[in-house]
């Protein structure tokens, strides 16, 4: 039989859920916004670590508005473009895939379950490092023959790696906020 927070929580008040959702709210958007700067053991794939706050973004954006997808990955991106190097912007490509992910017909195309958020994963790793290749490519930082091949590994190993550890976000939070809402 699964086991509910809800029945041990269903006495207090609302105001004190939805400080306690706040409060979940964002200590999981710096928990991985500390994950997203760090390389742990087992975590890295050819010198890439997972993209927790997409893997996040993902995670919220699959029960949200189109809006609201896209705004929490602005938010998440000028977050991380705070921590590391503001070029390029991470901002374009977690709004982009925010938005992309709440776009989707869940009902009819995806279940709502772990693989399931970790093929959008997949795919909207891919995504966003290709925002990044662009951005690359406009601001010829870089030859346009070397983006291509640097493109193409990072992009794979960013989307294998975060893809393999989204359910460490996706379980416990989808479960949250089926129970208690956001």
């Amino acid at each position: 039989m699964y086991w509910s927070m809800a029945k041990p929580l269903r006495f207090w008040s609302r105001a004190s859920l939805q400080r306690l959702n706040v409060a979940v709210l964002v200590g999981s958007v710096m928990l991985c916004a500390i994950l997203q700067s760090n390389r742990l053991p087992g975590m890295v794939l050819l010198n890439t670590a997972p993209n927790w706050l997409l893997i996040w973004v993902v995670t919220w954006s699959a029960t949200r508005s189109q809006f609201q997808g896209a705004i929490a990955g602005i938010a998440l991106g000028w977050i991380q473009d705070g921590l590391t190097v503001a070029y390029p912007s991470h901002a374009l490509g977690l709004g982009l895939a925010g938005f992309l992910t709440s776009r989707i017909d869940k009902q009819r195309f995806i279940e709502e379950n772990f693989i399931s958020a970790s093929l959008l994963v997949f795919v909207m790793a891919i995504v966003v490092e290709g925002i990044a290749a662009v951005q690359f490519a406009f601001g010829k930082a870089w030859m346009l023959e070397d983006i291509w091949p640097h493109f193409q590994r990072v992009a794979l190993s960013s989307a294998i790696i975060s893809s393999l550890w989204t359910p460490v976000v996706y379980v416990p939070l989808n479960n949250w906020w089926e129970n208690f809402g956001s």
